[in-house]
Parts: C-alpha cells; structure tokens; sequence
C-alpha cells in the first residue's frame, strides 16, 4: 500500500525530498522530508498525539545530541484521504514537541520547534521527516514505513551545469542557477538529459529518484549533464560510480529536491572548498573509480 500525500498538504512547505538522505528509512521513497518556511515544524497529517520520544543520535559539532520522535494516531477521515488503512500512524522526526499524547493536532498546527539534529549532514536544512506505519506495526523502529507518494506535479528545470554563488554555508555552496521557472506557483526539480525532475545526493548518497510517475521504464540509463549517472528502478535511480566537479576540483556531491520558492539553484556540497560568492562554476561529472559515498555512522 502506497500512501498518498495530498496536493494543500504539501503545498505548506517551500521544498521537500522523498531520497535526499542516507538513512535506511528514506528507502524505496518510504519517509519525506518537508521544509517549512519558518522554524515552526508544521503538522503535515491530523490525528492524535499518541506518543512522544527523545532519541539519541550521531555526536556532530554543529548539532543537538538528541532529537525527537512524535507518534500520530491519524483520524479515520484523514485515513480516507490518504489512501491508508484506519488505525494508520505517522512518525515525525525533526520537531521538539510542544505537544503531549492525548493532543489532537491538523495539518498545519505547530508540533513544536524543529532541531538540528544529528541525523543531518551540516549542509541540510531543518526539516520534518514523515512517514507512516501500517496498522499493527512498530512506529518505534526506524525502518517498516510505508511508501510515500506525493499528489504534486513538479516542473523540469534544464541546467547546463553553470552559475554564479550566491550562498556560501560552512560545507555547501548554492548558485544561482538555474531558475525556478514559476517561483511561488509550482514546484520543481533540475531535470535529467531526458527532462525527469531528479531527487536525492548525487551521488554521495548512493541512490536517489524521480519526481512524477513518467520517470521511465524500469532498467532505462538516466544521464545528467551529459554524463550517464545510474539506472531507474521503478521510481528510484541507482547511482553509478561518479563524481561531481566544481570548476575541475572534485565536491562531494550535488543536492537535489523539488522546490516552489525563488531562492531556488544548484546547491553543491562541498565541506573542504574555497568557493565564494560571485564566483562563477561549471559543473560536470566523470565516471569514478573511487565516488564518494556517504555512511550513517
């Protein structure tokens, strides 16, 4: 059973991302992440509050040493709209919970600030992880959610591999481009050669996915800047060996996500670079004997 987030529901977030993440959970488009355009970590289901948890997580210099779990009984008629079965709950990650069990919550309410946690990469944003657990099943583990789709439609961006920095953050860099085609009004992702929205950590994460269901047939080659980078599986594309470069000098990785907001552009993960803004970069990418891949640990 596939469930299946509503259109006013996503449209609450500036961005979101169903592979952007290493993490076992984010497997075969099983959990999302949804970036609100404030700290306030936006309810994205309506149910009760069943259970609220602090968890430990990875020691990180730049981040909180625990972070949080909700645990969502969602409402039958929300079980309706999203296609799952009644007595179906959400786990969202990412938020200190203003709320205690017994609450009731909507889509929209605010559970609480989000934190830094120490699940993310220092180049991620804050954000709220959602996934959902089938009736009769753990919400306490960290994997068995089920698959996530979204009902939006997202724009192919075109991107010749070009910009300028506009952004410099202490192991990312965002140009400024390419441009949102519709800021404010739709969503959209940079596209691969054959014009697919492309999701996920190119390729420090592995894997990553399409946005949509014209990715292609399952098996097919998807390329991106020339370059072939991995193979569609149903929605999900396994990354091939390769690496990414910023103006000749290998970075780690390229971040990808579908986004509505105007500060949109290539954002590149690169922790050890000398990159400033104003600085003009062409992107490309290589076959790789050795591509960076990022752990868990």
């Amino acid at each position: 059973m596939t469930v299946t987030l509503p259109r006013d529901v996503v449209r609450r977030y500036r961005r979101f991302s169903r592979f952007n993440s290493p993490y076992p959970a984010h497997d075969r488009s099983r959990a999302i992440d949804l970036y609100p355009s404030s700290n306030d970590g936006l309810s994205p289901v309506t149910g009760t509050v069943r259970e609220t948890r602090t968890v430990g997580c990875p020691d990180r210099p730049y981040a909180a040493s625990t972070d949080h779990l909700i645990v969502i009984d969602l409402a039958d008629e929300w079980c309706r709209r999203i296609g799952a079965e009644p007595g179906t709950t959400a786990r969202v990650l990412h938020v200190i919970p203003d709320v205690v069990p017994g609450d009731d919550v909507s889509v929209g309410d605010v559970l609480g600030p989000m934190t830094r946690s120490g699940f993310f990469g220092r180049w991620v944003d804050n954000h709220v992880h959602l996934g959902f657990r089938a009736p009769g099943t753990s919400a306490l583990r960290a994997s068995g959610s089920l698959p996530v789709a979204v009902d939006v439609d997202v724009e192919p961006i075109r991107w010749d591999g070009t910009g300028s920095v506009v952004v410099c953050g202490p192991s990312s860099v965002v140009l400024d481009a390419p441009e949102h085609p519709d800021p404010g009004g739709a969503f959209a992702a940079i596209a691969s050669d054959d014009g697919v929205p492309l999701d996920g950590g190119l390729a420090h994460y592995g894997g990553g996915g399409t946005f949509g269901r014209d990715g292609g047939r399952d098996g097919e080659g998807v390329s991106l800047l020339g370059t072939r980078v991995g193979t569609l599986r149903a929605s999900t594309i396994e990354w091939d060996p390769i690496d990414v470069f910023a103006n000749g000098r290998r970075v780690t990785g390229l971040s990808m996500f579908a986004a509505s907001d105007g500060g949109y552009g290539a954002k590149l993960v690169d922790p050890d670079g000398d990159l400033t803004v104003g600085d003009r970069v062409r992107v490309t990418i290589r076959e790789s004997d050795d591509p960076i891949r990022l752990s868990v640990g």
